[in-house]
């Protein structure tokens, strides 16, 4: 069986799983209490990050590079189109672009934000990050003039990537979403499988509606 390390980016290792129907199991990782604590998940990621997965002999890091790895080793799956597919251009494009260009500024936003001294709360480095975001999300808008979901007429993976970004910078960041991005997570809470991984997610489920 799966396991799972981890929520945060982990929720989007979950959806996926839903999605796919594969059996796993969650496993708690307490970042706050310190991960120098835990050695069984240090054993799993030394660098001491979440998510984190073990699939039998095979242990990985990074949310996307572990979501390509279960649809490529536990597919073929209609989320992930193959290479000759009209619409892989845009998953691909936008599968990744949920981490690089939104998660990723997000974290960093938050971060300053949040947990820096109240000197360093509006710092340089915060106000690029944020002007990352803000332009990557411009390309999402963009997509949504055309089309329901990032790759096209239909879900894919690269909606839980960029799906799980906007949850992130809704929440994590006050971030006011357009009314085409409130529709598009409209449509993907929806889902089956979005509602069953937050339902698994307890501290996920917790922090977004809270």
């Amino acid at each position: 069986m799966i396991t799972v390390f981890g929520e945060g980016r982990g929720f989007r290792v979950v959806w996926l799983l839903e999605e796919m129907g594969l059996p796993y199991r969650l496993r708690d990782v307490d970042l706050l209490a310190g991960v120098e604590n835990d050695a069984e998940f240090l054993a799993i990621n030394p660098a001491g990050f979440i998510p984190a997965i073990r699939d039998g002999d095979v242990t990985m890091v990074e949310s996307i590079a572990i979501m390509e790895y279960l649809l490529a080793r536990h597919g073929p799956s209609a989320l992930a189109p193959n290479a000759q597919d009209p619409t892989f251009p845009a998953y691909q494009q936008f599968l990744h672009l949920g981490e690089a260009g939104l998660s990723a500024s997000v974290y960093f936003v938050s971060g300053a934000r949040n947990i820096a001294p109240e000197s360093e709360r509006d710092n340089w480095s915060a106000r690029q990050a944020m002007r990352v975001f803000t332009s990557r999300l411009g390309l999402v808008t963009r997509r949504l003039e055309h089309a329901p979901y990032m790759a096209g007429e239909a879900f894919t993976a690269a909606d839980i990537s960029v799906g799980y970004a906007l949850e992130m910078a809704r929440k994590n960041i006050g971030f006011a979403l357009g009314d085409a991005e409130q529709a598009y997570l409209a449509r993907l809470r929806e889902r089956g499988g979005y509602r069953r991984a937050l339902a698994v997610c307890e501290a996920t489920r917790t922090w977004w509606t809270s």
